[in-house]
């Protein structure tokens, strides 16, 4: 099983987009490593996974993967933070081991109700044919972010050459990225919203740039799951993540220490209350 770590602190779990590699957040893991202990990992089904995916259990082929990330480490609890798809898996993780998530980060994530588009459904059920179609309408979708976040050329151009370079290196599976449009596609997570009793950070770009999945999903998160919050990441769309790793990272780890302090704080008045012995009660009669 492929685990990549990186950085020291307390522990946050990476998981990764639709397109389930981590390759492709590797600004996010350098500069969330300043400041958390980072693991992350392909998802299952990749073949440089090392972990199988069985298609009767869907999602929680996922789940299964995060816990067995967190035994082999032998870390009881973990941020978990998921990004775009990998969202999904972190509201679902967050329901079924709520004892195992310390907190909870959805990043551009697609709202609990979205389904494909019609366009979409036909690529996914012929990804072999369709598939490059929807990566040529990438640059497209992004253009404009791209242009936002990167205003100099030169740093637009840098960027772009590193994420071919990734593509070129860690390879895209196109049946399984259908796969999983399709899985998303297939559930409701409103229950499991409702369900969810950890803290909860929505991250999301700006509304005007994400032409990936629309940003009114996080104000669905934010309104389901009780207690959520949820930031934007100005100048971008549906990649903040990467095209602004330092601020994504600060914002984390602003949300990471502020659920920490409130987290002792109501165990110590957990424990006030609880009461410690009132005067002469432990005395001898």
């Amino acid at each position: 099983m492929t685990i990549v770590e990186k950085g020291s602190g307390a522990p946050i779990v990476l998981i990764p987009g639709i397109q389930g590699r981590w390759e492709y957040l590797r600004p996010a893991v350098d500069a969330l490593a300043r400041s958390f202990h980072v693991l992350t990992f392909p998802l299952c089904g990749e073949r440089t996974c090392g972990f199988g995916f069985d298609p009767r259990l869907g999602l929680d082929n996922y789940l299964a993967q995060v816990v067995a990330i967190l035994d082999a480490r032998r870390i009881d609890r973990a941020t978990i933070c998921g990004v775009s798809f990998g969202g999904v898996v972190a509201v679902r993780f967050a329901v079924a081991h709520p004892e195992r998530a310390a907190a909870l980060v959805l990043v551009s994530t697609p709202g609990p109700t979205w389904h494909l588009r019609k366009r979409h459904q036909v690529y996914a059920s012929v990804p072999w044919l369709f598939g490059p179609l929807f990566l040529a309408e990438s640059p497209f979708r992004l253009r404009r972010e791209l242009v936002a976040a990167f205003p100099r050329r030169g740093d637009r151009f840098r960027f772009v050459t590193e994420q071919l370079r990734t593509l070129v290196t860690a390879r895209l599976s196109l049946s399984r990225i259908a796969q999983r449009a399709r899985l998303i596609s297939s559930i409701d997570l409103v229950e499991d919203c409702r369900r969810v009793r950890t803290p909860t950070l929505v991250v999301t770009g700006e509304l005007v740039f994400d032409h990936v999945v629309p940003v009114q999903g996080g104000s669905q998160y934010r309104r389901l799951i009780p207690g959520a919050r949820s930031v934007t990441i100005e100048r971008t769309g549906h990649l903040g993540a990467i095209t602004r790793p330092w601020e994504f990272a600060r914002l984390v780890g602003e949300f990471v220490a502020a659920a920490e302090r409130e987290s002792l704080g109501s165990r110590t008045t957990s424990t006030h209350r609880g009461g410690a012995p009132r005067a002469g009660e432990n005395d001898a009669a």
